[in-house]
């Protein structure tokens, strides 16, 4: 069926939270993306020396795909609320999957690079398509709470894809990791096809007017929304300092002789308790409201960092990652907020926005995953610093709004 020709009303397009099978489609959607980002962090010990390169140009396969990650999220959001979520989720789908394959068959690291770039661009549609499904189909504070969910779901996904990663590498190599991808992709398809609804015809003016003078309507609108880009800041800042510690952590787990088979096990702590962060966000959302709970998460960030810092001479993986576990609530607490407040501003363009959120928080991402690839690993101490530079910005994001909140 194509997507336009379905033209049921708005109590077709809502969705009720009891319809469990839709919110694990979006989620397995969601998830793709960010197994993909992750599955091959603990392989990147390796590269420097299999591709005889240095570790900053290894770092280019994980910010070059974060980059692309990002950017398509602002060419597949209006496309999504122009053509449908559906039928731009399997354009997307295709392309990661089939850039995973030549992923694993690169033979240099240029090849690698340019594999993950590909690859980073089919996956953003997972997330862009994902949040604007959650706009389409919950509102209010059910949103928020469903954000949450996804928010725990996506926090498994770091962990999970790191432990996978490196038990993959260990056993088959690394380019195993790929083909398990477009595996992955192609089920996610058939899910998709068959799983998700085909979506509403957009408006006919819509349709008349160019699709590039569309999105360049869209996101102006968003621009002059007062309160988005701060709202967007705050996921975009948080990203920055976790994927700062993605790209470092292997780098400074190998200092203290942590190699791809264990680095999982360090990575995964962080995001385990994000899912608790998250957890506490969907229950506290209505109690306690959105700006008390980013607060309460920036603290637990700010302590997470700081304890790392002050740990910094103890040359052992665990005062590097367990302080941290703070940092995981944090931001389980900052994000689903965050994001149901971005793509709630201006529902009309939920697609736009979510893709505006997302090329912020990726690109943001990807500029602290590089940064932290340009410091030194021997210690967490100058990680941890970058990481402490990004979540200052958050606060200063979280500032704004309470200056702007009616008294």
């Amino acid at each position: 069926m194509d997507d336009n020709d379905n033209n049921n009303d708005t109590a077709r397009r809502r969705t009720p939270p009891s319809e469990p099978l839709l919110i694990l489609n979006i989620i397995a959607q969601m998830a793709f993306g960010l197994l993909a980002m992750t599955i091959c962090l603990p392989s990147m010990q390796t590269w420097d020396t299999l591709f005889r390169v240095d570790a900053a140009a290894v770092q280019l396969t994980f910010s070059g795909y974060v980059v692309a990650y990002g950017a398509l999220q602002l060419l597949y959001g209006p496309l999504s609320d122009r053509h449908g979520r559906r039928r731009i989720l399997l354009v997307g789908l295709a392309l990661g999957g089939a850039a995973s394959l030549a992923a694993a068959f690169a033979g240099t690291l240029g090849a690698l690079v340019a594999a993950r770039v590909v690859q980073g661009a089919g996956c953003a549609a997972c997330m862009v398509v994902g949040r604007a499904l959650v706009q389409d189909h919950f509102e209010g504070p059910q949103r928020t709470r469903v954000m949450a969910y996804i928010g725990m779901a996506m926090g498994v996904c770091p962990p999970l894809g790191t432990v996978i990663g490196g038990q993959l590498h260990a056993l088959l190599g690394w380019q195993a990791n790929f083909v398990l991808l477009a595996v992955m992709a192609l089920a996610l398809i058939v899910a998709a096809w068959r799983g998700l609804p085909a979506g509403r015809a957009p408006a006919a003016a819509a349709i008349e007017m160019h699709w590039l003078r569309a999105m360049g309507r869209a996101y102006a609108r968003l621009v002059r929304e007062p309160s988005f880009l701060v709202y967007a800041t705050i996921p975009a800042a948080t990203a920055a300092a976790f994927y700062a510690f993605l790209g470092g952590a292997p780098f400074v787990l190998r200092s203290y002789g942590v190699g791809p088979a264990s680095v999982g096990w360090y990575i995964m702590i962080p995001p385990v308790f994000y899912i608790g962060g998250n957890y506490l966000a969907s229950r506290l959302t209505r109690r306690h409201g959105e700006q008390r709970m980013m607060a309460l998460g920036q603290l637990f960030s700010l302590a997470g960092i700081a304890l790392v810092l002050a740990l910094s001479g103890l040359a052992t993986p665990l005062a590097f990652v367990l302080p941290l576990a703070l940092l995981g609530i944090g931001h389980g607490l900052l994000m689903p907020p965050a994001l149901a407040a971005t793509v709630g501003l201006v529902p009309a363009l939920a697609g736009s926005a979510a893709a505006l959120a997302g090329v912020l928080q990726q690109l943001t991402g990807a500029l602290g995953g590089y940064a932290a690839g340009w410091v030194s690993h021997d210690g967490p101490f100058q990680v941890a610093l970058v990481m402490l530079a990004f979540t200052l910005c958050v606060g200063a994001a979280q500032l704004l709004l309470w200056q702007r909140a009616p008294r």
